[in-house]
């Protein structure tokens, strides 16, 4: 049974994360020292019960701050470390952070909303089709990357996204020119949703 469940997958359940107003809460000067690095409410929990349900998470971002010269490379890792480690007094973790260091005028692939930083992330995980692989976004901009890798889009209305940021006819203005996007109030609501349908699917039911 389990043999033809994976099958098809084509490597682990994964799903990508953005960074920035998905996890951690939005800052327009960018998150420069660990400090700065404040959770959403309820995001990291949202993580642990994702990998509990057997999910890997990635995270794809954009962190022009270092091409820009507002951020290096060691203070991010701080970060990231940061990030991990509040992650893991929550049980959840991150498998890996694939970032974009590029300013737009570098004119790179990686740079959402191209594809390219999921595409390496299809590349390390040796997944041939991102269509079963759900991407979380705040941003029109990643839910355009998300859609041109062929990832499955999902809008949080954390971020920039929040409902004191974009409104309702925004938010439905975004999705009508990314169909299939699909909006959930939170990473945490996001992560219902997901379990709830993959046990649908598997015709589990109840608990």
């Amino acid at each position: 049974m389990a043999t033809a469940q994976s099958h098809h997958h084509h490597g682990p359940k994964l799903l990508i994360l953005g960074r920035d107003g998905i996890l951690n809460v939005f800052r327009d000067d960018h998150v420069k020292a660990p400090q700065e690095w404040i959770p959403v409410e309820g995001a990291l929990e949202a993580v642990a019960r994702l990998n509990q349900a057997g999910w890997h998470a990635v995270v794809a971002t954009n962190q022009s701050g270092i091409g820009r010269g507002l951020v290096d490379m060691s203070s991010l890792n701080a970060i990231h470390q940061h990030m991990i480690q509040q992650l893991a007094a929550r049980g959840g973790r991150i498998d890996a952070v694939f970032l974009c260091p590029h300013v737009p005028e570098d004119h790179c692939s990686c740079r959402k909303p191209l594809p390219g930083l999921m595409q390496m992330i299809a590349e390390r995980y040796g997944i041939d089709d991102l269509s079963r692989v759900p991407m979380v976004c705040d941003t029109q901009r990643d839910v355009q990357a998300a859609h041109a890798a062929g990832c499955e889009p999902h809008l949080v209305r954390s971020g920039k996204a929040a409902p004191e940021r974009m409104s309702d006819a925004q938010i439905a203005e975004l999705v009508a020119q990314v169909p299939g996007t699909q909006v959930h109030a939170s990473l945490d609501a996001f992560a219902e949703w997901l379990i709830a349908r993959e046990r649908v699917a598997s015709g589990k039911g109840g608990e």
